[in-house]
């Protein structure tokens, strides 16, 4: 059984024994400084990067599945002179059979999108007029800033659409915003809400919406634009037929989205031999993003754990020269009836005590480092209480772990050679 007063009269001798050597003792608490600093900071910024990622994909829903219409690739680069019109993607019948046909989904939503300006007095912004229905707005997590979403008493004599936030500061910037008439071409929209947008895509994901997006009711933008979109680049005019962009399907249950994603696949594979279409899941990619999360986190430790290991063969390095230092006093502690244990455990708390107080030192530098990431930057940082305790408890067992030799090989003294020793 540990005895309380041994043990703190022990911890007090080893702490006066480091001070005798505050240069050489601080150099070595500085591996181990560092080490755990950097286990702590590297850990935060990448387990910020890894959260802000999956909320993102999370935004798109669990239960959905995202399909999107995809130019094909000789279409898309130009690559035949008799083109005249591109027809390619989803279709309304497309979305009629997603509706009726799949038990499992419990709702489904269109959308269309047309390219065209927005112009306010004499401010203009090219917008992405996105056609869908008011479910739109349920499947998909976005806040509204101000008034309201689309409502299914929105008809085609309504003219109501819905601006992103980066649309309305562009057009409406000085001016009020809920109640404005925008001219779209040659028509006008009253703005009866603004919303917040989730633009932006990683790897496969495929986010819906973007900063530059205003939503109007499906029936208005095809009776109003119809199906075929002409687009001027560079004095070249092309012209593309397009029902639908994309379809988001919500599933009623988790475990019915990779089963129906799958039917969907089939269905769509028979109907669109070429290919144009494209279907995105945020399941697999939350999936895939806590997969990559937790490998990230592993490289990200083993990287700043060689840091820890350079400073516990530091503290292995003065705990041998005080070994040597100390050859005396230990044949005489010896000599007076000190057992090897004694021994062993007097220069393994001066090691844990190097150790620890390095490693809380580390955790201070390990918390501010991502504070002024985040501070100065826009990456976001997560300090997360598992990797502060890691980071302790790994420096201690540094401690303990290098400093098992020295304590052995001080332990192993011969007393009557200790004390001839000058």
């Amino acid at each position: 059984m540990i005895n309380p007063t041994r043990l703190y009269r022990n911890v007090r001798l080893g702490i006066k024994t480091l001070m005798l050597h505050k240069l050489r003792s601080a150099l070595t608490l500085l591996g181990v400084v560092f080490g755990v600093g950097a286990v702590i900071a590297m850990l935060a910024v990448g387990e910020g990067a890894s959260r802000e990622t999956l909320e993102r994909i999370r935004k798109l829903g669990s239960n959905n599945i995202i399909i999107s219409s995809q130019k094909q690739a000789e279409e898309a680069s130009g690559g035949s002179a008799n083109i005249r019109m591109s027809i390619y993607g989803l279709t309304y019948e497309d979305f009629r059979r997603i509706q009726t046909s799949y038990d499992h989904v419990s709702a489904a939503v269109p959308a269309k999108v047309i390219r065209k300006e927005g112009r306010l007095g004499s401010r203009t912004l090219d917008l992405r007029l996105v056609g869908t229905t008011p479910q739109w707005f349920d499947l998909l997590e976005r806040d509204m800033l101000a008034g309201r979403p689309l409502l299914e008493s929105d008809d085609a004599s309504a003219n109501s659409i819905v601006l992103t936030e980066h649309g309305a500061r562009r057009l409406l910037a000085t001016r009020g915003t809920i109640g404005q008439t925008l001219r779209i071409g040659g028509g006008y929209f009253e703005v009866v809400g603004i919303v917040r947008s989730e633009a932006g895509s990683g790897g496969d994901l495929q986010t819906p919406d973007s900063d530059v997006d205003a939503y109007l009711p499906i029936q208005v933008a095809m009776e109003r634009f119809g199906d075929v979109n002409v687009r001027r680049e560079a004095g070249s005019r092309s012209r593309e037929l397009v029902e639908l962009h994309q379809i988001i399907v919500q599933v009623d249950e988790l475990d019915n989205v990779l089963p129906t994603s799958q039917a969907l696949t089939r269905m769509l594979e028979n109907s669109h031999p070429r290919g144009d279409f494209a279907i995105s899941v945020p399941l697999n990619l939350i999936r895939q993003a806590e997969a990559t999360r937790r490998t990230f986190n592993a490289v990200l430790g083993s990287i700043a754990g060689i840091s820890l290991l350079v400073g516990g063969i530091g503290i292995m390095n003065i705990m041998l020269a005080s070994v040597t230092e100390r050859t005396r006093e230990i044949g005489v502690r010896r000599a007076i009836g000190a057992k090897r244990a004694q021994i062993i455990g007097q220069f393994l708390i001066e090691t844990i005590v190097l150790s620890t107080t390095g490693g809380l030192v580390g955790v201070g530098i390990g918390v501010l480092i991502p504070w002024i990431i985040a501070a100065t930057t826009d990456m976001p940082t997560v300090v997360t209480p598992w990797s502060v305790v890691l980071s302790v408890g790994i420096s201690a067992g540094v401690g303990i772990v290098f400093g098992i030799y020295p304590a052995m090989r001080a332990a192993k003294l011969d007393p009557i050679v200790a004390l001839r020793h000058d």
